[in-house]
């Protein structure tokens, strides 16, 4: 009994290989159709792909184009080739608004682009390119059944510029370039007011006036010396018990003794 299945499995396994074969010479895009649509519904979303992609120029306009595109665009997700996903599935969006699965479509398009942001270190384009698209979707369905999906991607994204722009603000202050960490602390502070980076902006902040003050020509020392006390006050202020408090303490002691000399 056992062979006797085996044997069916292996002709069955044989006779789908030989009609998909058939199907990807054939002339006829019913045939074609009807072939993708079983390897799709079997989940070989492969094979379905290089059927779809022979008939989808000649299948525009035809009655079952909707559900074509649709299988096509989850076949391209299914096999994780986001940017074409995206590209289908916003094309099935635009080309049939009343479709049953336009809101999925929708979503998933935006999603497809969350896969293309990068890590945090390299560039956002694509990063900004996915909020954008799912902020989209976001006002588009306000009660949509993706909706907290899409939130909670938007979050995790823009907490990955959030780190891309303090890590960018600390890179100054690792080059020795401090007045330029000092603009980029703030600037990252106005635009992040809420971020978790917080204390320890305000800490190499601190650093960067620190080291720009008791390096300064006498000139400018005073001025400088009197904002890396203000940046003291300010980390304090925030976080009285920061975990940068001792390092903190020992930068404003030098401080108040190099002010000591421009109070004579």
């Amino acid at each position: 009994m056992k062979k006797f299945l085996a044997l069916f499995t292996v002709i069955l396994f044989l006779s789908s290989c030989s009609d998909y074969q058939k199907a990807l010479k054939s002339e006829d895009v019913a045939v074609k159709f009807a072939s993708a649509t079983k390897m799709y519904e079997a989940k070989k979303y492969g094979k379905a792909i290089r059927l779809f992609e022979q008939i989808a120029p000649a299948y525009k306009g035809k009655p079952s184009a909707e559900k074509m595109f649709y299988m096509y665009s989850q076949s391209l997700y299914k096999t994780e080739q986001y940017y074409l996903a995206g590209y289908q599935f916003e094309s099935f969006a635009a080309s049939y608004p009343k479709s049953e699965k336009i809101e999925e479509a929708s979503f998933l398009g935006a999603k497809s682009f969350t896969f293309l942001s990068p890590v945090y270190s390299l560039d956002q384009t694509d990063t900004n390119k996915a909020i954008d698209k799912l902020q989209t979707y976001i006002d588009t369905y306000s009660e949509g059944q993706n909706l907290a999906e899409a939130n909670t991607l938007v979050k995790k994204l823009r907490e990955k510029l959030e780190m891309k722009a303090y890590e960018n603000a600390k890179i100054y202050n690792t080059i020795s370039d401090y007045k330029a960490a000092m603009v980029a602390f703030d600037n990252f502070m106005i635009n992040y007011p809420g971020t978790v980076y917080k204390e320890k902006a305000l800490f190499y902040k601190l650093d960067s006036a620190y080291s720009l003050a008791i390096n300064s020509i006498p000139s400018k020392m005073k001025e400088r010396l009197e904002n890396a006390k203000t940046a003291y006050t300010s980390l304090i202020k925030y976080k009285a018990d920061s975990q940068y408090k001792s390092k903190a303490d020992e930068m404003l002691a030098r401080i108040e003794k190099d002010l000591q000399q421009f109070s004579k």
